[in-house]
């Protein structure tokens, strides 16, 4: 079993795409990256702790791999845009990689390294080292499970998880 953290804007979004995968035992949103010990949505929010909204992923590295994670997680959110995701603003929505262990550390460097040509702007996703990760309040977990009828829902989850089930179908579960 491993653990990759990514954040990749809205943290509903990366566990959503996330839970689709095969070898994925289990995705939690969370918080990382910031100053305040227990932040609440609420300081995340408003951007005063410079915690990310991420997503900890754990996994089994003999079913799918950290670069298989990272191909979804490149291929699901917009790596050159600052501190954004759509209409998502600010450091909480950063694209960043919280690496756990210094192979994680290489091969997202490699990866970043491999897929830099392929944007048409540069890569701005950080890669940093873990610090602490805190899990996001209940009402956030498993939230497109439980509310896929929203609007949030159907304009900015959906067509991620559309894509992901036509372009990486041999990364699903079953």
């Amino acid at each position: 079993m491993e653990t990759a953290i990514f954040g990749g804007g809205c943290f509903w979004c990366t566990e959503a795409v996330f839970s689709e995968l095969r070898g994925v035992i289990k995705v939690m949103p969370g918080y990382a990256g910031g100053e305040t010990k227990n932040p609440t949505y609420q300081e995340v929010a408003g951007g005063a702790t410079n915690h990310a909204e991420v997503t900890k992923i754990e996994f089994d590295s003999s079913q799918i791999s950290f670069t298989d994670l990272l191909t979804v997680f490149f291929a699901t959110h917009d790596p050159t845009t600052l501190n954004r995701q759509g209409n998502d603003i600010g450091t909480q929505y950063r694209s960043v990689i919280f690496y756990t262990n210094e192979k994680q550390k290489n091969d997202a460097e490699e990866f970043i390294q491999n897929i830099a040509n392929s944007f048409d702007k540069p890569i701005v996703t950080a890669i940093q080292p873990l610090d602490i990760f805190y899990e996001a309040e209940k009402y956030h977990q498993q939230y497109y499970e439980k509310n896929k009828e929203t609007p949030y829902c159907q304009a900015i989850i959906d067509p991620k998880l559309k894509k992901l089930k036509e372009h990486y179908k041999g990364l699903l579960k079953k």
